[in-house]
Order: structure tokens, then C-alpha cells, then sequence
């Protein structure tokens, strides 16, 4: 590597690996997911990807899934407001996707008959709330 060689930020697609932009890129799109999470209101849903766009990476939804994992417990995020593209939980662990689908009915969302979300109704849109 030459001095003027950045290292690549490993499995940060669209964050750093393939831009050349180093961790602080990394960190300010870390924030702003964190950011936009906890603004999800109750009663409302944002996928993945939703949230990686805002954030400033339109191919970071991969990294909002690392990020929740990471952080929801540390920064109180409302974990379970956060879903996929077809409006299905994505999450697969035993039990897991169960308790995600209770807590958001218990915020008055309500699945359709394929177990998914109708995410014309409940899909937050903070980049027109604000």
C-alpha cells in the first residue's frame, strides 16, 4: 500500500469501500440512521433500505441491518418499527419475528393475511413530516 493509500472499510458497501471516503464517512451514516430510527413513531414502519437512502447511502440497507443489531439496545432504538421492502419482518431467529410482530400490533399495525405490512399505511415518511 502507498502512503497515500486509504485502507478499504471491509463490507461497507456504498460507505467507504467503493467511494474512498474513510470511517468518518462511516460514522456521520451511523448517526444519522441511529438519527432517523429513533423517529420512527409508534404505529408507523421504515425499511432498511428506507432508512440507508435518508441516511445517504441509497445501497445501505445492509448496513441499517448491522446497525440495529449493534446499537438498539445501547441507543433505545425501536428495533422492531424497522422492516423490509415487501413489508414482511425480516427478522428469521426463533421466536424473534414473533415478538416483532407483537409489539407492532400492539401499536395498531395489522398485518395482512400473507403476514405482511401494508406499507401505503403505515410506512413513516420523515423527508415529507418535516
Amino acid at each position: 500500500m502507498d502512503e497515500g493509500d486509504q485502507p478499504k472499510q471491509g463490507g461497507c458497501y456504498g460507505l467507504g469501500e467503493r467511494t474512498g471516503k474513510g470511517a468518518s464517512h462511516l460514522e456521520r451514516f451511523t448517526e444519522q440512521v441511529i438519527k432517523i430510527i429513533q423517529q420512527i413513531p409508534p404505529g408507523k414502519v421504515m425499511t432498511y433500505g428506507q432508512i440507508g437512502q435518508l441516511a445517504g447511502s441509497a445501497r445501505g440497507a445492509r448496513q441499517v441491518v448491522r446497525i440495529l443489531h449493534s446499537s438498539s439496545k445501547k441507543h433505545h432504538l425501536p428495533w422492531h418499527r424497522v422492516i423490509n421492502a415487501k413489508g414482511e419482518i425480516g427478522i428469521k431467529a426463533d421466536g424473534a419475528a414473533e415478538h416483532q410482530q407483537i409489539l407492532l400490533e400492539s401499536e395498531g399495525i395489522t398485518f395482512t393475511n400473507r403476514n405482511t405490512i401494508d406499507l401505503k399505511t403505515y410506512r413513516h415518511h420523515p423527508e415529507l413530516d418535516e
